[in-house]
């Protein structure tokens, strides 16, 4: 099986092999994936970080040897927390790149990537683990105003489950790409009133299908992505946008996802 790299700051995976095809999900700079398949100009990449798969134009991707994915896979890693970051390395341009992009750390303090050695010339980057289940919280509000994009995972644009995603890696915890998978992952909570900072809430519509989620901040609140990214009402009924002054997502379950999960 082939594998590669996303050599690009933030690239769209597609349903099919088209530039007009819906846009599913995003790699970030340095994401791995497995290439199970090509066509046309495109590879189908199953993303080693959750499994999701998709279309990506080859010419975003860099091939790798499955020794160098190993490498890679078993490297030190640190995460970028700032909304965006830069990284140079000699005798190629500058390349931006954003907030949930994951680094591969060399001994010598650099960072390993398809051009050799970069570093690290503007932005944060961290590799501490979740200490406190309130750091979600936090992680999820400077995504705030951000807008809504379905198939998005960065700070300049996400759908829900995008959000959520990206906020746990930042902490070293895996979940799934969509809402309904992560809904299978983690400890159920069982009332809203024993939920804690950072437990995420699920929401399904009428015929029982979970179509949307958050992250509650413990203080009858929820942080979510609808529309942007924003702060809602939350009760044991489900969100309640006090703008439109209604209910707008009905209140499916709760998962709590912190210290689960292996490290990214």
């Amino acid at each position: 099986m082939a594998g590669g790299i996303c050599n690009l700051s933030l690239i769209a995976v597609r349903s099919d092999t088209s530039d007009r095809s819906e846009m599913v999900n995003q790699l970030l700079f340095g994401d791995l994936i497995d290439i199970v398949d090509s066509r046309n100009g495109w590879v189908k990449a199953v993303s080693r970080h959750d499994g999701y798969e998709g279309w990506c134009d080859e010419k975003q991707i860099e091939r790798l040897s499955q020794e160098t994915l190993e490498v890679l896979s078993q490297s030190s890693k640190k995460v970028v927390t700032t909304t965006s970051a830069l990284l140079t390395s000699t005798g190629v341009p500058p390349l931006n790149i954003i907030q949930g992009t994951t680094l591969y750390m060399l001994p010598n303090g650099k960072i390993n990537g398809p051009a050799g050695e970069y570093t690290l010339s503007e932005g944060e980057c961290s590799d501490e683990r979740l200490k406190h289940p309130e750091e979600i919280v936090d992680i999820a509000a400077s995504y705030l105003r951000a807008p809504y994009l379905w198939g998005g995972r960065s700070p300049y644009g996400l759908d829900c489950s995008g959000l959520i995603q990206i906020v746990f890696a930042q902490k070293w915890i895996r979940l799934k790409r969509d809402a309904w998978q992560q809904a299978t992952q983690g400890q159920l909570v069982d009332l809203i009133d024993e939920a804690i900072p950072g437990d995420v809430a699920f929401f399904d519509n009428e015929e029982g299908k979970i179509t949307h989620a958050g992250i509650l901040t413990g203080r009858g609140s929820i942080i979510h992505a609808s529309g942007e990214v924003r702060i809602d009402q939350i009760d044991h009924h489900g969100i309640f946008n006090k703008n439109r002054g209604k209910y707008t997502h009905k209140l499916r379950l709760i998962r709590r996802f912190s210290g689960i999960g292996k490290s990214l």
